[in-house]
This record gives C-alpha cells, sequence and structure tokens, in this order.
C-alpha cells in the first residue's frame, strides 16, 4: 500500500487535523493544506516572519482518490478555473469578467468526489500571473511556463473525511525564522524576476495562443490546441 508523507507548516503545531477549522476560501475549498516537501514546509511556517512548526504526517493512499491538476489531462486552465471558483479574485476590467466566466464554463473541474487535491499553490505573484493571462497581456504558453518560476513547488489538500480519518500524525520540527523566513520571501522576488525577464526575452517562443483566441475557438479546434 503506498503511503504519501506530508507536512503542514504554520506558527502551532497540528496533531490532529480537523476538517472544521479548516478556512473555506482557499486555493481549492475548504481543506488542510500539506506539502511533501519538509523544506517547503518550513518555510510556509514562517512566512509572517516569525518561527513555527512542521507539523509530520503519513498518508495511506489506499481507496482514496486524488486530483492533481498538475498531471496528465489538467491544463493551466484548469487550474485557474477552479481557483476562480474558491478564491477571492479580483476582475476588474470587461474582458477579464468574460474570461473568468468562459474558463468555468470550459473548464471547471469536479472537485467534489476527491479525497485528495494537489496542485500549484496560488501565492500573490501567482495571482499577477494569472491577471496577466485574463488581460490578455501573455499567452496560455507563457502562462504555463510562469506557474513554474521561483520553484515555489506544489500542495497537497486533504478534502474528505475519509483522508482526514486516514491522515496519522508522527510529530513534528521547528522551524527557524531567520533561516526560513529570508527563503520565503526569496521565491516571490525569483518569480517576478523571472516572469519580467520571460515577457521581454526575444528568445522567448509565442505560442499565440492568448486567451481572446482561445475564446474563438470551437470545441474541436481548442481540444486540438491543448493537447
Amino acid at each position: 500500500m503506498d503511503v504519501f508523507t506530508l507536512f503542514h507548516g504554520s506558527e502551532a503545531i497540528v496533531s490532529k487535523p480537523e476538517i472544521g477549522l479548516c478556512r473555506p476560501y482557499n486555493d481549492y475549498g475548504k481543506g488542510f493544506y500539506c506539502t511533501a516537501d519538509q523544506e517547503l514546509g518550513k518555510e510556509w511556517a514562517c512566512q509572517k516572519g516569525r518561527d513555527g512548526f512542521v507539523s509530520c504526517y503519513e498518508l495511506p493512499l489506499d481507496g482514496l482518490v486524488a486530483i492533481d491538476l498538475n498531471g496528465e489531462g489538467f491544463t493551466a486552465l484548469h487550474w485557474l478555473s477552479v481557483l476562480f471558483e474558491n478564491r477571492l479574485v479580483r476582475l476588474t476590467t470587461p474582458v477579464m469578467e468574460r474570461g473568468g466566466r468562459w474558463l468555468q464554463d470550459h473548464f471547471s473541474v469536479d472537485l467534489d468526489g476527491a479525497d485528495i487535491v494537489a496542485g500549484y499553490r496560488a501565492d500573490d505573484s501567482y495571482f499577477g500571473f494569472a491577471r496577466a493571462f485574463l488581460s490578455n497581456s501573455i499567452t496560455l504558453g507563457q502562462l504555463t511556463r510562469a506557474l513554474r518560476l521561483g520553484n515555489l513547488g506544489t500542495q497537497v489538500m486533504l478534502k474528505s473525511p475519509a483522508a482526514f480519518d486516514a491522515v496519522r500524525f508522527t510529530g513534528y520540527v521547528k522551524a527557524d525564522a531567520a533561516t526560513y523566513f529570508p527563503r520565503y520571501s526569496e521565491w516571490d522576488a525569483r518569480a517576478r524576476a523571472g516572469f519580467e525577464q520571460m515577457i521581454r526575452s526575444s528568445e522567448d517562443q509565442d505560442d499565440g495562443l492568448f486567451l481572446s483566441s482561445l475564446m474563438a475557438m470551437g470545441k474541436e479546434e481548442l481540444d486540438g490546441c491543448l493537447r
């Protein structure tokens, strides 16, 4: 049986994750958010500039349904659609509003049957990339590359009662803010700098797939572009 090792960084030790304590307006909805990378968990634990803790868990995967938004069959458009369904994203122009509705109409992902959801974490810089795509400032190819900038990594959300019942607390480690807060801050700066360089670079191969172009396509043409 496969067992997933997970880490949750915060200012407190969480020995018993409970679905009722989870905030509703996170990237993928209400759930308990972790990472498979302990070092990344330490950065998340110190994101407010204070020392924190990384709670450690084992999650047996037998019988659980997982959806990986970075996996086969999904694109950045699916990730954006899920984000718009769960986060409060400011769409400040009619173009962005139409694009947001189109994404939800065509790339909505049903997470109701999932026990676990994995994908990118939408921090500030990633919101900036998403807004640039919605305003037709960058293409789908550029957005996809932008989401890999900064080495943010992925997050794993426990969503269902079955996942909460299965997860086992195995201990914790301390996270020193003097070490990990600068690292947390640096990834955002790297992501933003990489994004600006990508936009300016003449070597960046533009795929021409702006959101407005995608919205004008029929289903078969759109499916062909995304394969």
